[in-house]
């Protein structure tokens, strides 16, 4: 089991988690990684699954929102243009974006022949953060198998911290990673489940605030080198949930995921790609057409506010999991990245 920041007594917000805390909460939900981890390279790839069915076939109600656009993201226009995810979600490197693009298209064209014969081809989604300071990212070292590993492994339960995409990244100086969290919200028509995965690598150290606490200041104080460098990273947001929501509405859910980043110390930086992509279960959407019209469910705009608090809360609460569970990592030309774990006792 690892530490994560409840363990620490740190609650955000009031609403009640899912049954794990995490993005998997959303039944259905899958995350998997392959790491890779030897010294000067320091990567991986992380995989999300939308639902158990053929996702290509039973395409999700989704939203993408770009909060600063320094990032080599594949498949957000299409996400943007027809509202509907249609792939595995993967998150990896900057340089690795073209290697999981032709890894997860050869996936989807194995498990679906008619692609490209007999219906149109496939919008992969791709999400990436450059982690270039502890891993040699010009080795170009995520190959298709470490892609296929990833979707073949995932879980409902699943490792934070320095995995994954996760191995080689940096957050508020210290070493970032996946995260993850989730909210219940109620409603006299059902309880709904919303879930945060975030890949951080954002932020500066004296920025950091853990729950209202100021706490970058102190932590720099004791680190062996406290220089103050600019903000050069990213984050990737994924929401998911099973609340019956349009596109347009889903959009409105998953722009409140900048509140919790800046809750945490973002300002979302000018070299900094902050991406967030989510989608909803609850209404699934045929690849091909039918020959009655297509019924979705929505909630009632008035409604939205829950979802709103529920994605600020997560996003904030998966932002302090990635940093808390994600161990000390000496990597390219001998630079280090301490947890928070080793400062977390003098802050609370």
């Amino acid at each position: 089991m690892q530490t994560r920041i409840r363990d620490y007594g740190v609650r955000i917000g009031e609403l009640n988690t899912g049954r794990l805390n995490k993005i998997t909460d959303v039944s259905g939900v899958k995350i998997g990684h392959s790491t890779i981890s030897n010294g000067v390279v320091n990567t991986g790839v992380t995989a999300l699954h939308p639902h158990s069915g053929n996702i290509f076939e039973q395409k999700v109600v989704s939203a993408a929102h770009v909060f600063n656009g320094f990032g080599k993201s594949i498949g957000l226009l299409q996400i943007e243009e027809l509202g509907t995810i249609e792939t595995p979600i993967l998150l990896t490197n900057t340089l690795s974006i073209g290697t999981c693009t032709n890894s997860l298209i050869t996936y989807m064209l194995d498990k679906n022949g008619q692609i490209g014969r007999t219906t149109g081809t496939v919008n992969p989604v791709i999400g990436e953060c450059n982690d270039m300071f502890l891993n040699d990212i010009r080795e170009l070292a995520i190959r298709e198998d470490h892609v296929l590993e990833a979707l073949e492994t995932a879980a409902d339960d699943f490792e934070e911290g320095g995995v994954g995409a996760g191995t080689g990244m940096k957050c508020f100086g210290l070493k970032g990673g996946i995260g993850s969290s989730s909210r219940v919200i109620q409603f006299p028509h059902g309880a709904y489940t919303i879930g945060v995965l975030t890949l951080t690598n954002f932020g500066v150290l004296e920025n950091l605030r853990i729950n209202g606490i100021h706490a970058g200041e102190k932590i720099r104080n004791k680190l062996p080198d406290n220089s103050s460098e600019p903000d050069k990273g990213s984050v990737i947001v994924l929401v998911a949930t099973d609340l019956p929501v349009t596109s347009r509405q889903l959009k409105r859910v998953i722009k409140r995921a900048g509140v919790g980043l800046s809750r945490t110390g973002s300002y979302i930086g000018n070299g900094s790609g902050d991406i967030v992509i989510g989608f909803s279960t609850a209404n699934k959407v045929s690849h091909d057409p039918a020959q009655d019209l297509v019924s979705l469910t929505a909630i009632h705009e008035d409604d939205i506010d829950q979802a709103f608090t529920a994605v600020a809360d997560a996003t904030e609460e998966a932002v302090l999991n990635s940093m808390i569970t994600a161990n000390t990592v000496k990597g390219r030309d001998g630079h280090t990245l301490y947890s928070l774990r080793k400062y977390i006792d003098d802050l609370l």
